[in-house]
């Protein structure tokens, strides 16, 4: 069986001698539990899903830190809160003492809500999203085709278990995103939540109109924006935000939605297969999505600080993809086509020519899989973005 190898594993060694407390969040099935395990084989692990642990935990804070004291995993830890002050009490009290707690949960929203309170300046935080694409190839289980490999997703059940694509989302949705998101907030309807879950799906790769989505789904605006957090909060969704430093009224100031997963993605849209998807309307937009997920993955697994954004103006010039490296700009393209056209180049050539912040790096991100340089900028393969 092949290894997959977690790339998040050498900046959680590095910062495991800097800070008392590690937590690490993602979505559930990244991986963190096995991460966790792997990594620290001689400490013990408890969930705080198990009612018994969570019971000891929630009453008795204080006798259960003295039972679990040191070198201890709590998982799923933000369902005891009671926890965390009497965690920063403890690690205050032995200030030389590193390492000595790994936190880990799913909830993004309830996890920092309660480290923010208690545990700030005590904890490193990482996340750790679905398989990125260098961890597929490194591991020898990257499909050569990227359409294949964008609907078959990127969790790691998918190929450690084996387990068919329509067989582990079904059961996704049905279990983990159900659960989650009716623990964060109150939905009476599941199946009104699933049509809106759906209609984000039909959106994604796309500017968000919060009020369209709210009318469609039959929803207040309010309401609309809560169910979009929790999405958001459980690592399903998240958004990009246009860059407009420096420019006129003209640029489009409204964020885009995008899917941590692509096989979810496929699998909310019902497209089971390559040759639906190449013929379908949204084969750019889940494109663009597996590309700008792959950038958010592989800047957490390598715990780097960067900052993307989007840029349109309102004359549909944009560049899809735009890093802030502080006094300078990477701008990128995304296209869909294993062939390349000197159109394919236009949004970047725009950019450039109004922009008054000199680019360090200006490329195209494709289908294909040789990597070029061209007067207009780099030809970057799906299977090589991004490099940290």
């Amino acid at each position: 069986m092949n290894v997959i190898n977690r790339h998040i594993y050498k900046a959680i060694r590095e910062y495991q001698t800097k800070y008392p407390i590690l937590a690490l969040t993602g979505p559930r099935q990244s991986g963190k539990t096995t991460l966790l395990k792997s990594l620290f084989p001689d400490y013990r692990y408890v969930s705080l899903e198990n009612p018994d642990a969570r019971d000891f935990a929630l009453k008795d804070p204080n006798g259960f830190l003295s039972e679990y004291d040191d070198q201890m995993i709590f998982d799923e830890v933000q369902q005891a809160p009671a926890l965390f002050s009497y965690l920063q009490t403890l690690v205050d009290s032995r200030p030389d003492r590193m390492g000595g707690f790994i936190l880990s949960g799913s909830q993004n929203f309830h996890l920092m809500e309660r480290i923010t309170q208690s545990l700030a300046g005590r904890v490193a935080l990482f996340k750790l999203l679905p398989l990125d694409v260098q961890e597929l190839r490194d591991a020898g289980l990257l499909a050569q085709d990227p359409f294949e490999q964008l609907l078959h997703g990127f969790y790691p059940a998918l190929y450690d278990r084996k387990i068919s694509p329509g067989v582990f989302y079904s059961n996704y949705v049905q279990t983990y995103v159900n659960r989650d998101v009716t623990e964060l907030i109150t939905v009476k309807d599941l199946r009104q939540f699933q049509n809106f879950l759906n209609l984000c799906a039909a959106r994604a790769g796309q500017l968000l109109n919060l009020s369209a989505l709210a009318n469609e789904a039959g929803i207040s605006q309010p309401t609309a924006k809560s169910w979009l957090s929790a999405l958001e909060s459980s690592y399903i969704t998240f958004q990009l935000y246009p860059y407009h430093k420096n420019f006129s009224k003209r640029v489009v100031k409204t964020p885009k939605l995008y899917f941590y997963d692509t096989g979810l993605l496929a699998f909310l849209l019902k497209i089971k297969n390559r040759e639906t998807l190449l013929t379908h309307p949204v084969k750019g937009a889940l494109f663009e999505n597996m590309i700008v997920a792959e950038f958010h993955k592989q800047m957490h697994h390598t715990y780097q600080n960067q900052s993307p954004w989007f840029w349109r103006d309102n004359h549909g010039d944009e560049v899809d993809l735009l890093l802030d490296q502080g006094l300078t700009l990477d701008i990128f393209e995304i296209k869909a086509s294993e062939t390349i056209l000197t159109e394919n180049f236009k949004g970047l050539a725009k950019f450039e020519q109004i922009s008054d912040i000199s680019l360090t790096a200006k490329g195209l991100i494709y289908a294909g899989d040789h990597n070029q340089n061209r007067s207009y900028g780099q030809v970057i393969s799906w299977r090589d973005f991004p490099k940290f």
